[in-house]
């Protein structure tokens, strides 16, 4: 239809990136195991040709002056090697004279295998941000879910990459663990971020996308779903035991029936009663379905 460029759909990208142009370098997610993960699984991993990026950056060199931000898709680029990350960075830097941010998911055991110098030269070549699915902070969760991360791994990738000066951003899977494991979730969730401090947080809501019993099956232990009072139990619990300084959080994803917006700690109190106002009058509190079966 005259877009400039072709995806290869599915097609994802954080809400934060409505207006950036979405360049795919690769496609599909170099992991793809995650029980609660849908997004790549209709794809076989691959890295775009050089060329055939290049060729994108080019498409889109009439609106050069327009383009300010740029999100590398699709699940994880940073497996490939920094050579060539650095490589398409610099031509973006090099057609949009007027970009300010070029962003990307990424895991944090490929941050870890990126060394201090290589993850500097990407920041310096302009990746300043980064989107990690940390989904909990609990190494047997992390297990249950088939994430490949542990807390450690987890820790030292974001922290590496701060030292660079890195921003991050992160997500946490209320209700991801279901019920057994549901405490330890809360708390090595909000421990991860303690010890991260990461620029942005935020939560979302566990959907099983094919059905739980689906989840279940690839779900790496018992699990049982937590009903509506026990998600604002967790995240109250999560909420409780942050000791961030100046992270801004959001829990606005259309998954959450509670809507947070702001920065913790500052708002962390704020935070606490409305979830307190959740569980205890939840008509009264600021919930996207008033007609929430569960109460």
């Amino acid at each position: 239809m005259g877009f400039p460029i072709q995806y290869h759909e599915p097609l994802f990208r954080p809400p934060s990136e409505a207006r950036s142009l979405i360049l795919q370098i690769t496609l599909g997610c170099s992991w793809n195991k995650c029980s609660f993960c849908e997004m790549y699984t209709s794809k076989q991993f691959m890295a775009r040709r050089e060329a055939d990026v290049f060729k994108d950056i080019e498409n889109f060199a009439s609106y050069a002056t327009q383009i300010r931000r740029v999100f590398l898709a699709d699940g994880d680029p940073l497996v490939l090697s920094t050579k060539r990350l650095i490589n398409i960075l610099n031509r973006l830097k090099d057609t949009f004279p007027n970009l300010q941010r070029v962003s990307t998911y990424a895991s944090p055991s490929n941050l870890a295998r990126k060394s201090n110098q290589e993850l500097k030269e990407l920041f310096e070549a302009g990746l300043t941000l980064i989107y990690v699915g940390i989904e909990s902070g609990d190494s047997q969760v992390l297990e249950c879910i088939q994430k490949g991360e542990n807390f450690k791994t987890t820790v030292d990738g974001l922290n590496k990459s701060k030292a660079v000066g890195m921003n991050s951003s992160v997500m946490i899977i209320n209700g991801v663990s279901g019920k057994l494991l549901s405490k330890q979730h809360a708390i090595n969730s909000a421990k991860v971020l303690n010890e991260t401090q990461p620029k942005y947080a935020s939560t979302l809501v566990l959907t099983a996308h094919k059905g739980l019993e689906h989840y279940k099956k690839r779900y790496l232990g018992n699990f049982q779903q937590l009903n509506q009072i026990e998600l604002f139990s967790e995240l109250q619990l999560f909420m409780q035991n942050l000791e961030l300084t100046e992270t801004i959080f959001r829990s606005d994803h259309a998954s959450n029936n509670l809507v947070l917006k702001g920065v913790l700690g500052k708002d962390k109190q704020k935070f606490l009663s409305q979830i307190e106002l959740a569980l205890n009058h939840p008509r009264l509190a600021n919930l996207r379905n008033e007609n929430l079966s569960s109460f």
